[in-house]
């Protein structure tokens, strides 16, 4: 992400947005914003700003009064042009600190004075309010007020002339931020081992460093490494004496290297966490702000996560940026994780028992523990690099206004594209709670599925289905209200909703951010595209949440009651036309277009209904409500051979769960959606037997052979690599009390072992566990002490997965095994 160079004068500077803080001091609150500039780092202080909120006119004597009682001091209470959704005049509310704003909404509150917006920070209203997001244009006070000896930073720092500060122009081609991987290793009691520091790039140059407490002379020769690699390592190493030590030398490391972000794995949770108990335990200050000082902790209300504010600096956790960037995997444990996007693994031989391992590598070997440490941090870059997680972050930052850092944040996102454009039309937001209560928007609408075994089913996607329909109906919460007032002018929704035809925001903004995603498809800026994509489409979530303070059914219902209709429709002009849907989901219609037609006539009819369908909804549309059409549905999917089960143990079609062939560059490729191949709660058995059974179905092979070959081979112990159950723990194991599932009963057996044997418990705090099931019940991977249970495999996994398909070939699991049985009988 970068920002454009701008011809301005000296007393105008641009940049990236880094980290944003507000401050009371003596002369009331300062804004604190860090900016990365094409001439370095930044500090811009904005001083004496307000926090406000809004109270309804009708209160303001009430208000007034009580605060007075309670010595709230105020700075000003003055009538705005803004109304409530109820169309009730309010004031605004003004504090020069946030002591007293926070005291003062407290005591409204409690006497039932209803505050709105009394939620925002002052620093996030001051960029909200002029429309910045993450690169802002700074005009700036007198060069006079900004003399160094004012402020602790070896930074320049900036006075900023009140309210002048605007949106900065942006590229994608100048100014990138510096990206240092840190890695802790430590004692199972937390006693710090050494830090690892990787960056590709920092200051011009590559980044391999271990800070380790030890000398040179307190190991022997590397057990684990070869002489070239030992060697290697070993340049690598800053030997330090003692923890203290440790941590003071990467308080200066940080000072005089001066990274932009920070990155890790569990990198808040556990290193920054751990780092800072430590520094605590030693009286040391933690000083690795920009500005000096120590990094500001919070904790999510709700749970143990704790969040880290580090004045100039990001910090970044690969985690929860790539469940943001909505990657899902089965295991985010970064060996996992490294496998499956890296092809690459960590260098500890025991994952299961690392800790164990690198205490022993403390102990006896320090070179591979450096070694291992280091490659943690490689590994965390090059996933960074492969996903492009911090350019996705900037550019999420860029579009919504949210802090680069921030996780999840859909609700927030939404409310800083959209407040500014809400008070400039004279409304204050709504608080949580004031929607229409009562109703229930319905889910996504899924069509009940004739199953079967078929050839040739094209799938019909409408793109981006919900942002459309929003688009196309000008649904909006403003728009509501304004509709609901003016209904002459409105279009109808459901519930008796109404939408403003020319009153109305959501609709223009995703019009904009549809446009700057075409833009980055041709550009092919995946994360730029994929950006966009997950805000787009968390926005009907966000008014269907409760949580927003926009929630009202009227708005999410008439979201889903008009998918409804639309693939309701949709599907009836599909058999108009003589073909056959079904199935439908969501977006996306299955329509089997007969047994005899080539992969051309597919694709050419798959087109010609794509355009038939368009145009029809154009036009009715147009008739129905006076509006153009944004809905496009898209051919998208050709299967040459599909299945749609039965649920099983009925004859009615499921939901969500199919398994099908298409061509991808002349090669047949297997797609399941919800069957156990893409299942985690299955075993790797389950998932080899069913995508070769389907293939040998699909293609029209014989199928007794591999079934009783398949039986066989794993009751003979041949697929005793393939038989491991996993899943996750998601509670500590003595709350399971009523229903105890099979990896629970595992874990506590592993547990009861590892007591008896004085070792670490492996399973009370939530986590993972690998197990099999034996003749004596499950056992965890590690700890099998009883014989296989094939019969048990055969029986729950492989039988459960042919008896889905067998059927519609004539046959099932039992004739063919029983069969098989009667031979030797």
């Amino acid at each position: 992400m970068t920002i454009s160079s701008i011809n301005t004068p000296a007393a105008h500077l641009s940049g990236f947005i880094l980290t944003r803080q507000a401050y009371d001091t003596k002369q009331g609150i300062e804004l604190s914003f860090w900016l990365k500039s094409h001439n370095g780092v930044r500090n811009f202080l904005v001083k004496h700003e307000k926090a406000v909120f809004f109270v309804e006119a009708g209160q303001q004597s009430k208000a007034s009064n009580l605060l007075n009682d309670n010595n709230v001091i105020v700075e000003n209470i003055k009538p705005v042009p803004l109304k409530t959704f109820g169309q009730v005049p309010v004031v605004a509310v003004y504090f020069s600190t946030m002591r007293e704003f926070y005291r003062a909404r407290e005591i409204l509150k409690t006497h039932d004075v209803k505050c709105y917006e009394d939620d925002f920070r002052p620093e996030d209203r001051y960029l909200m309010e002029r429309f910045i997001t993450a690169s802002a244009h700074f005009t700036l006070a007198d060069q006079q007020s900004l003399t160094a000896g004012q402020r602790k930073s070896r930074f320049p720092v900036h006075l900023v002339h009140k309210s002048r500060a605007i949106p900065a122009e942006q590229t994608l081609d100048a100014i990138r931020l510096s990206m240092v991987s840190l890695d802790i290793e430590c004692s199972m009691k937390g006693e710090l081992y050494s830090i690892g520091l990787y960056s590709e790039n920092l200051n011009n140059q590559p980044l391999k460093k271990v800070l380790m407490i030890g000398s040179p002379n307190t190991f022997a020769k590397s057990k684990k490494l070869n002489d070239k690699q030992a060697s290697d390592i070993e340049t690598n190493i800053v030997w330090l004496s003692d923890e203290q030590t440790l941590l003071k030398t990467l308080i200066e490391w940080i000072e005089v290297n001066d990274p932009d972000v920070f990155i890790g794995w569990n990198v808040i949770q556990f290193d920054f966490a751990l780092l800072q108990k430590r520094c605590d335990l030693y009286g040391i200050n933690f000083t690795i702000g920009r500005d000096g000082r120590a990094p500001r902790w919070r904790k999510n209300q709700n749970s143990e996560q704790q969040f880290i504010d580090v004045n100039g600096r990001i910090i970044l956790d690969g985690i929860d940026l790539l469940k943001t960037a909505t990657y899902n995997f089965p295991s985010f444990s970064l060996d996992y994780v490294a496998r499956e996007l890296l092809g690459l693994a960590k260098k500890v031989d025991d994952v299961d028992n690392r800790i164990k391992e690198i205490t022993d590598n403390f102990h006896h070997d320090k070179l591979a523990l450096a070694a291992y440490n280091l490659e943690d941090c490689r590994l965390v870059t090059l996933i960074f690099n492969k996903t492009q997680l911090l350019d996705f972050a900037m550019l999420r930052a860029q579009l919504t206004g949210l802090t680069v850092d921030r996780i999840g944040g859909s609700v927030a996102a939404f409310t800083n594209l959209y407040l500014p454009k809400l008070h400039r039309a004279g409304y204050v937001a709504p608080n949580m709670g004031d929607g229409l209560q009562g109703l229930v928007s319905p889910g996504g609408y899924v069509m009940d599925s004739i199953p079967g075994l078929y050839k040739n089913v094209l799938v019909l996607d409408f793109k981006s289905l919900y942002p459309s329909i929003i688009r196309s109906f000008n649904i909006d919460p403003m728009g509501m209200i304004e509709g609901l007032n003016d209904p002459d002018n409105a279009i109808e929704g459901f519930d008796g909703a109404l939408f403003s035809r020319d009153k109305h925001f959501l609709p223009d903004i995703i019009n904009q951010l549809w446009l700057e995603r075409d833009k980055a498809k041709k550009e092919q800026n995946a994360a730029l595209s994929q950006a966009i994509k997950i805000i787009m489409n968390s926005f009907y979530g966000i008014l269907g949440s409760t949580v927003c303070r926009f929630f009202d059914p009227r708005l999410s219902g008439s979201i889903t009651k008009r998918s409804h209709e639309l693939l309701k429709v949709t599907k009836s002009w599909i058999e108009d036309k003589g073909y056959k849907v079904i199935y439908g989901d969501t977006d996306s219609i299955f329509v089997h277009v007969g047994n005899d037609k080539t992969p051309d006539e597919c694709k050419s009819l798959g087109e010609v209904l794509q355009h038939f369908i368009n145009d029809k909804w154009q036009a009715k549309l147009k008739a129905d409500f006076d509006i153009e059409s944004q809905l496009e549905i898209e051919f998208e999917t050709h299967f040459t051979q599909f299945f749609m089960p039965t649920i099983r143990g009925l004859e009615v079609g499921t939901k969500k769960r199919y398994a099908g062939i298409v061509i991808k560059n002349g090669q047949q490729a297997l797609i399941f959606k919800g069957l156990e191949s893409v299942r985690t709660d299955w075993t790797e058995l389950a998932k080899k037997f069913q995508r070769e059974l389907y293939l040998k179905v699909f293609n029209g092979e014989e199928v007794t052979n591999y079934i009783i070959d398949f039986v066989n081979k794993t009751k003979n112990g041949e697929m005793d690599d393939l038989l491991i159950y996993r899943k996750r723990i998601r509670r500590k194991l003595d709350q399971y009390v009523k229903n105890v599932p099979p990896h629970i009963k595992a874990a506590r057996l592993a547990d009861e072992i590892n007591n008896k044997a004085n070792k670490p418990l492996k399973f009370q705090n939530k986590g993972w566990i690998e197990y099999y099931l034996t003749t004596v019940g499950p056992q965890a991977k590690g700890y099998v002490s009883a014989p296989l249970d094939y019969q048990v495999y055969v029986d729950k996994q492989l039988a459960t997965v042919a008896d889905a398909i067998l059927p519609f070939i004539g046959t099932s699991f039992s004739e063919i095994t029983d069969a098989q049985m009667n031979l030797f009988n």
